[in-house]
């Protein structure tokens, strides 16, 4: 313990002294004697925040989280009664509870900052167990379905987001990246499973509470207008408007995309119905929209007031 202390005191005077690499060096000497200490690692992630050093910055909060969590898993002594060891472990987790919401914040600020999907992944791999039932976990989860999106690794989305549900049956990004994953996979079954987590999705957003706020009311939004989408792939264009409409309304002023894609789809169920003024009313609004779907909508606007004319 002695060396530990002199090695993290000369670390801070080099710290103090802007030599941040040597600053580092003596942190990892101290943490050779001490590797569980949490004031260490904590001051060796604010030496390597300052370096913006972030795969550091990820391995000094790991092993902060991994040391805090190991506090609940100390062996009890003979000595001791139930009672008396559980209120000691309690006394050192809350002890220590400030050092783990740094690391934690840390940590997860290093997740938002990375621009590569791999990598970010791979943080977030490291993230999740070290930091369970973690205060981030809904935005850590979002990220974690936007990287394995963007890696268009769908088979590692579905089972990361299956395992996120495990863990928190209602996590909103979770059940919204599977339902809109299952709903393009062309594996028989699939679009039903899309079904269900979009259902399931709605009930947890509750849309219609007095306290819902705009990230639930654009979850709902966006869990409608999948279902609408899975309800057209499964020929079911009259149950599927109700939900495209129900979606335009909770998006429209809060997501223009999100809003633009839902239009589109309920432009082309009512086409598909031979609804043709609907169809054209909100496709134009549609075609207003910057974006993706703006020319796909624009050119099935031309088909539609192509068959309004041949139909007058």
């Amino acid at each position: 313990a002695a060396v530990a202390y002199g090695n993290w005191q000369l670390s801070q005077y080099y710290q103090g002294a802007g030599d941040l690499q040597k600053s580092l060096d003596y942190g990892d000497k101290a943490l050779v004697s001490a590797p569980h200490n949490l004031d260490i690692l904590v001051s060796q992630v604010g030496v390597a925040q300052q370096m913006k050093n972030n795969a550091k910055t990820m391995d000094y909060s790991v092993r902060g989280g991994e040391a805090y969590n190991s506090i609940g898993k100390q062996t009890k002594p003979a000595e001791l009664s139930d009672q008396d060891f559980a209120s000691r472990i309690e006394e050192e987790k809350n002890a220590s509870k400030n050092s783990y919401e740094f690391l934690e914040a840390a940590a997860y600020n290093v997740i938002a900052g990375e621009n590569d999907a791999k990598s970010r992944m791979s943080y977030i791999e490291r993230f999740t167990p070290a930091f369970p039932n973690s205060r981030f976990e809904e935005q850590v989860t979002s990220y974690a379905m936007v990287s394995l999106s963007e890696l268009k690794d769908t088979s590692r989305l579905i089972s990361f987001g299956e395992k996120t549900l495990a863990a928190n049956p209602n996590s909103l990004p979770a059940l919204l990246l599977l339902a809109n994953t299952y709903v393009d996979d062309p594996k028989p079954g699939s679009v039903g499973k899309s079904v269900t987590y979009s259902q399931k999705a709605i009930l947890v957003a509750k849309a219609d509470a007095p306290d819902a706020d705009r990230s639930r009311k654009l979850s709902a939004g966006m869990a409608h207008a999948t279902l609408g989408y899975a309800y057209m792939k499964q020929d079911k264009t009259t149950g599927a408007i109700p939900e495209l409409k129900t979606a335009s309304t909770l998006l429209k002023g809060q997501d223009d995309q999100q809003y633009a894609i839902a239009m589109y789809r309920l432009g082309f169920a009512y086409a598909k119905l031979n609804r043709i003024n609907e169809a054209r009313d909100v496709l134009s609004e549609a075609a207003r929209i910057s974006g993706p779907v703006q020319q796909p909508s624009q050119d099935l606007l031309a088909k539609v007031n192509a068959a309004r004319a041949k139909g007058k």
